[in-house]
């Protein structure tokens, strides 16, 4: 969620950059060049100043001018977002939110990113003052197939690559309730695939049970999960809108703006690649 800063003014004091933002909203609704005409038409400007601010736009390449009185965004936007997009740090992106949904829940919530065929903990949100808690250790690894954030990023792979990981890792289990035959684990998958989230049902430790939500970047890929860890029979499926609400602000932070292909309302399934 986009908190604004009070301090700011809703609008630019200085009112020719009011117009440049409005220029370049109407260039960015559109994928070819726009004509001048059509510009001035959408942003109310008239024509001449709409000239004079896009061609100053055109000296700094903010704007590009394919031919004559035409325009559409400049590659001086891409260097500048791939600037912004290299210092985004999924984890400065995420503990804040993180630290709100264990404000409200009052239960771990950890970060965690897969690496090869394990999952790691990079980040987490606990409180020491709290009582029974499952705390995953920074820096903590488990198999994919063991977490609730595991199959969320097995349940991103084709069929193929799931087969390929069974056959590489074995599937080794850690308790009585671990998936070890790849039926299994397929049937769990194309349930995670078709939800959007997923659980470690004591999988990984007997009496803590999990739920994960995906964390998306701007590409709408799959590069981290939000997970919530309890003991077994205080976790609580109500906490699942919760914790779907952080992924989602999580991943906005990061340019997240929707998957290409829409959903049937109320559905937040993965795509698969």
């Amino acid at each position: 969620m986009k908190r604004n800063d009070p301090d700011l003014p809703s609008k630019p004091s200085v009112q020719v950059l009011e117009r440049m933002f409005t220029l370049i909203d109407v260039l960015a609704s559109r994928e070819d060049a726009i004509s001048l005409k059509e510009i001035s038409e959408k942003t109310g400007l008239h024509p001449s100043t709409a000239h004079r601010i896009l061609n100053d736009l055109t000296i700094g390449r903010f704007v590009d001018r394919p031919e004559s009185g035409t325009y559409r965004l400049g590659m001086r936007l891409l260097e500048l977002g791939n600037l912004v997009k290299a210092r985004l740090s999924i984890r400065d992106a995420a503990l804040a939110p993180m630290r709100e949904l264990h404000r409200q829940i009052q239960q771990p919530v950890n970060l965690s990113m897969r690496q090869g065929d394990e999952i790691i903990y990079v980040e987490r949100a606990y409180s020491e003052r709290s009582g029974m808690q499952v705390v995953r250790a920074i820096g903590g690894r488990a198999p994919l197939h063991l977490t609730s954030t595991g199959k969320l990023f097995l349940a991103a792979d084709d069929p193929q690559r799931v087969r390929a990981y069974a056959l590489r890792t074995g599937l080794p289990g850690q308790t009585r309730n671990s998936i070890t035959q790849l039926p299994t684990l397929e049937r769990e998958l194309a349930k995670a695939r078709q939800s959007g989230v997923a659980r470690d049902n004591e999988e990984l430790e007997l009496g803590v049970r999990c739920i994960a939500a995906g964390v998306y970047d701007d590409q709408a890929r799959l590069v981290a999960g939000l997970s919530i860890s309890a003991p077994a029979d205080r976790l609580d499926e109500g906490w699942m809108a919760k914790l779907q609400a952080t992924a989602l602000e999580i991943s906005s932070a990061l340019g997240f703006r929707g998957f290409a292909h829409s959903e049937p309302q109320g559905t937040f399934s993965l795509p698969v690649r």
